[in-house]
């Protein structure tokens, strides 16, 4: 995997180029990670979600756009990486830091997502743990960076080395978590759904699940074939097929985890008080107190029907 740091969005392959510009949010310093040949994660600190560009034989497919102002240094880095135009833009679920760009993308990008992200990208409304709901740039926009496709289960988007299979599996991080493939790369973007190895966020406001998703994530494992890279919606490394399937168990068992303490009478809070990351997810993040008391109470909340 090679790396090189985009200043202000501007990139040399096989160089580096430090140049800089300001944009809505002042300096923005794109950061590309290439995976393979024609597959890069551009990152870039407080961009919000890993952003996935796929160069295929007469176009680009991109997947997810960051947060607001980020859209433009994202094409302007892609125009670095490739003359073929944008034609794609596929957002793995509905949350700010994954679709605000893509307010910027011409009106030609077809933008895809799974049927509840559009539903969801309609309204965005406030996160689980907010009460203050997230910048609609759409509003400003008139409605322009909104999805113009969506699917339920399964689509394939192209066909040979230019293929790409969008996945749906149940309730997760959000109710319409997609799982973007690229096959003939080995390659998979997880989205939110798979953020990094340390305690997800729950959005049940949105259709999260705590009680779905290690089941969700596990159907993923078991069910999309022939990955070897993984693209998380915001770790600086790739993960394994490995990685997905100790994930998913992860979210299992912290699921019993809270079944058993609120059988107990515990609360949320005291669950997430006595609970620490078990020594054999090694590499996880030490967890966030009031992060895990608000995902066992999403949790306790869905146990109770609520």
């Amino acid at each position: 995997m090679r790396r090189v740091i985009v200043l202000g969005a501007l990139l040399l392959v096989g160089a580096l180029s430090v140049v800089g510009v300001t944009g809505q949010q002042g300096q923005m310093n794109i950061e590309v990670d290439q995976v393979r040949d024609n597959l890069f994660v551009l990152r870039g600190q407080g961009g919000g979600g890993n952003t996935a560009v796929f160069v295929t034989t007469t176009g680009v497919v991109v997947v997810d756009s960051k947060n607001p102002g980020w859209g433009q240094p994202i094409l302007d880095t892609i125009g670095t990486l490739t003359s073929n135009p944008v034609t794609t833009l596929i957002n793995t679920h509905s949350h700010g830091d994954h679709v605000s760009g893509n307010v910027a993308f011409p009106t030609t990008v077809e933008i895809v997502t799974h049927e509840t992200t559009k539903a969801n990208m309609e309204v965005m409304r406030a996160y689980t743990g907010r009460t203050e709901p997230p910048v609609n740039v759409f509003t400003d926009s008139n409605g322009q960076g909104l999805p113009t496709r969506t699917f339920s289960d399964q689509m394939s988007l192209g066909t040979g080395v230019d293929q790409v299979d969008l996945y749906y599996f149940g309730r997760g991080h959000t109710g319409g978590d997609a799982w973007v493939a690229f096959p003939a790369l080995r390659a998979l973007h997880a989205g939110d759904i798979f953020l990094a190895k340390r305690v997800p966020f729950l959005d049940a406001a949105n259709g999260g699940s705590g009680v779905e998703i290690g089941d969700t994530v596990q159907k993923a494992h078991d069910t999309i074939r022939n990955i070897d890279t993984i693209i998380t919606g915001h770790s600086n490394t790739q993960m394994t097929w490995g990685d997905l399937a100790e994930w998913a168990m992860f979210n299992r068992e912290f699921l019993e985890v809270v079944r058993s303490g609120h059988s107990s009478g515990e609360t949320a809070e005291e669950i997430a008080m006595s609970w620490t990351v078990p020594s054999k997810y090694s590499g996880y993040d030490a967890p966030d107190t009031t992060a895990v008391a608000r995902n066992a109470q999403v949790i306790i909340d869905e146990l109770e029907g609520r």
